[in-house]
């Protein structure tokens, strides 16, 4: 059974040794240090996930601007072979297609700034607290 603490001073026999008190700290502090990394892993995980989504919204954007260049090509080869109708329409298509181009890789590109840099902000403060605490229990 364990006993109550009464507020006075243990005999050296209950009192732990520093041995034993450097064990377990050392203890703790692998156990503060995985479940950092594990936090900085999940962080990274996060910041890799909206990096992916900027990416993607890139590529459609370069796919959109291949196919805005081959309309507006299209368009000028037209406008040379007829006065009007046809180039004009295929220039209109080429241009909304670029626009759209333009919209989409704005888009992603500010998404892909969100993401960077790619450090793990919120684990490095945690680690800043966690060091503050330490020094402060040292010194009590």
């Amino acid at each position: 059974m364990s006993e109550k603490d009464d507020g006075l001073p243990r005999s050296s026999e209950s009192t732990p040794s520093i041995g034993t008190l450097v064990g377990q700290l050392s203890e703790q502090v692998s156990r503060l240090v995985r479940a950092e990394i594990a936090s900085a892993k999940a962080e990274m995980a996060q910041k890799a996930q909206k990096a992916g989504i900027g990416i993607g919204l890139l590529v459609v954007a370069g796919i959109a601007s291949l196919y805005g260049l081959g309309f507006l090509l299209h368009s000028a080869m037209s406008g040379l072979d007829n006065v009007m109708p046809l180039w004009l329409a295929a220039l209109i298509v080429g241009l909304v297609l670029v626009i759209f181009a333009g919209i989409v890789a704005a888009v992603g590109a500010k998404l892909l700034k969100k993401a960077s840099p790619p450090s793990p902000e919120i684990t490095v403060k945690s680690l800043r607290d966690d060091v503050t605490a330490i020094k402060e229990g040292i010194k009590s």
